[in-house]
């Protein structure tokens, strides 16, 4: 979590920004902000390209204004996350291929 000081600030400073990583302190709803987007990966490194692209692709995250405002915890199971404004965490499965 040393990173979260450092980097939670930049997000601030950038525009639209969708931020991986495999740091799982940072799915935190909390967190949430409208003008960024996290995604904590629960994948193996190896893994990690495919499963970005994979999120990149999914219909409910697909565009940049999908993304944005939410707290995402993506493993190969499926997707959680917190939203700006909501409530509750948010479940969804990966389509099928």
């Amino acid at each position: 979590m040393k990173d979260r000081p450092d980097v939670i600030p930049l997000l601030h400073h950038l525009r639209r920004a969708t931020f991986f990583t495999h740091d799982l302190g940072f799915f935190d709803p909390s967190l949430r902000h409208k003008s960024y987007a996290l995604v904590c990966l629960d994948v193996s490194a190896k893994e990690a390209a495919t499963f970005i692209r994979r999120f990149l692709r999914h219909p409910a995250f697909r565009g940049q204004r999908q993304r944005l405002g939410k707290v995402i915890f993506l493993r190969a199971g499926g997707l959680r996350y917190w939203q700006v404004g909501g409530r509750r965490e948010l479940v969804v499965s990966w389509p099928k291929r």
